[in-house]
């Protein structure tokens, strides 16, 4: 005689209409590098995009004095942990390349520590991202990508390169570090876009 009846499943939780499919909303915020972390002082610390035409430089000051933004939003790991509601400080992409002219149509992003990642160029402009500097009302500590990382948050989250020193402007979408590894070349977590 069996104990357990046919089709009874239990009580099924409620999910959050904000998790996209596959994931699992956790409340601290997991640390996932695939090398060492990174050491970068401030003072040494540049950011730059490469175009077609030339190069557009931005050191710590220069950099801290354009238009900064508070961004409210949720983020998601292809390891399929969200945070939701995470609070974020940086300058969007769309004020860094408003002094930028390029035909261009994809972005390859660029960490210290020799991390890329590709993303096309119009999914960074339109208040999509940002070079991010503070969390939750703190400096990025150097584990999540501080002192700056680029913060694509409707993309999964290793889009969102910790580290960033720069943006090189392509003809092509070429693949980064994780892509070139097996990883979505897009990664909208709403399509579940997590491997090729």
């Amino acid at each position: 005689m069996s104990f357990i009846t046919r089709g009874f499943s239990g009580r099924s939780r409620e999910r959050d209409d904000r998790l996209p499919p596959g994931q699992t909303l956790v409340h601290d915020f997991p640390v996932l590098s695939a090398g060492p972390t990174p050491e970068i002082d401030t003072a040494e610390w540049e950011f730059t995009i490469r175009t077609e035409t030339g190069v557009h430089r931005w050191n710590w000051d220069e950099f801290m004095a354009l238009k900064i933004d508070d961004v409210d939003t949720d983020i998601h790991c292809v390891t399929h942990w969200s945070k939701l509601g995470t609070s974020w400080r940086g300058v969007s992409l769309d004020t860094l390349f408003e002094e930028v002219e390029t035909e261009q149509e994809y972005v390859m992003a660029h960490s210290y520590g020799g991390y890329t990642t590709n993303v096309p160029l119009d999914e960074l402009l339109d208040g999509k991202a940002w070079v991010a500097f503070e969390f939750d009302g703190e400096p990025l500590d150097p584990e999540h990508g501080g002192p700056a990382r680029l913060l694509v948050p409707h993309l999964y989250f290793w889009k969102s390169a910790k580290w960033v020193r720069g943006l090189v402007m392509m003809d092509q979408d070429e693949p980064g570090f994780w892509e070139q590894n097996g990883y979505h070349l897009h990664g909208d977590p709403w399509k579940e876009e997590r491997y090729w």
